[in-house]
């Protein structure tokens, strides 16, 4: 066995200064320090949530009119 650095990118093991076969199979263990310390740094870097309010368009109201899918109650 040989233990080898890499870093995690876009959820991806990638090997620093190193290459390794197709097809070798191995085995990843990180330290509970570090991976406590990657769950922070990424909270913290994670891009802030943007809210879209999408308003109705009156296009869609005016084809609900034509097709016959909305009534007026005044009407009937």
């Amino acid at each position: 066995m040989r233990a080898y650095k890499g870093i995690v990118e876009n959820g991806v093991v990638v090997l620093i200064g190193t290459r390794l076969p197709e097809g070798t199979i191995v085995t990843v263990t990180v330290g509970e320090a570090e991976l406590l310390r990657a769950r922070i740094t990424s909270a913290l870097k994670r891009p802030r949530k943007v809210r879209v309010r999408l308003k109705p368009t009156p296009s869609l109201m005016a084809e609900a009119v034509l097709v016959g899918g909305v009534r007026d109650a005044g009407n009937e």
